[in-house]
């Protein structure tokens, strides 16, 4: 039986293999509001364009729209791999209390892969659980970059 945050976990993933289907890196994110989906997201940066369409920016936006305020201070987050510093200032900056992620990330991670936000003296920092289904999470990203680096070498 799978716990709360593994389901939760789940739906980000199908998240991310939604991204890796579009050609985007597969990152996928949910919040949740006390048990129930408020935001999805998944990365849309070649689709858009937009440096700031990581998963977890569209996920807060979408979040914010549904609650219908920037303060999602009784939500948590749920992401397939580490924030990078972008998205970790965005989940300060909407109070969000907690961050649970699968895979991190030794190259932009702002969550412990390379430095972490969190533990700076910024007000209303949210815990952190990592490790969330990582397997999984790691498995989506190596399996779309070694699709990717094959592609390239035919």
């Amino acid at each position: 039986m799978l716990t709360p945050q593994e389901q939760f976990m789940k739906e980000a993933l199908t998240l991310a293999r939604e991204a890796a289907a579009a050609g985007e890196v597969p990152v996928g994110c949910v919040i949740v509001r006390e048990g129930q989906v408020v935001g999805r997201g998944r990365n849309r940066r070649e689709e858009k364009q937009s440096t700031a369409s990581h998963a977890e920016m569209e996920a807060i936006v979408q979040a914010n729209e549904t609650l219908g305020t920037w303060r999602l201070d009784d939500c948590e987050l749920y992401v397939t791999l580490e924030p990078c510093p972008m998205c970790a200032g965005a989940i300060l900056n909407a109070r969000i209390r907690r961050v649970w992620y699968g895979a991190r990330d030794e190259a932009m991670g702002a969550c412990g892969g390379v430095t972490n936000l969190f533990m700076e003296a910024f007000p209303n920092r949210p815990a952190l659980v990592g490790g969330i289904l990582g397997e999984a999470c790691r498995d989506v990203l190596s399996d779309f970059f070694a699709k990717l680096r094959g592609d390239r070498d035919r």
